[in-house]
């Protein structure tokens, strides 16, 4: 599994990095035919709270899932995407064993 991370106006740190890689990782438990993980991070500044939001695309063989999600640290935000690419692959699963 390829994952590629971009973040968008600024650089993002070597642990922001290494916790999102650790984070995906977990995703292949669920499904093991992941080919490319698409991690685009970026900040919205809206008023006086800068937003952090995370947009994960996920590549699998049929499909392409995409979750986007905006909390105060990069860290929740992936979380939240991970969750909801972890239900996402599971239907994606659970369609396939069912033909």
């Amino acid at each position: 599994m390829e994952i590629t991370v971009q973040s968008v106006h600024f650089d993002a740190d070597v642990k922001l990095q290494e916790f999102i890689d650790k984070k995906l990782r977990k995703l292949e438990t669920f499904f093991d035919h992941i080919v490319s993980v698409d991690v685009i991070l970026k900040l919205e500044n809206s008023g006086q709270v800068k937003d952090k939001i995370a947009e994960i695309k996920l590549n699998v063989p049929g499909a392409t899932m995409l979750a986007k999600e905006s909390c105060k640290t990069f860290e929740e935000s992936i979380d939240q995407c991970a969750d909801a690419l972890r239900k996402q692959l599971q239907k994606h699963k659970d369609k396939m064993n069912g033909h």
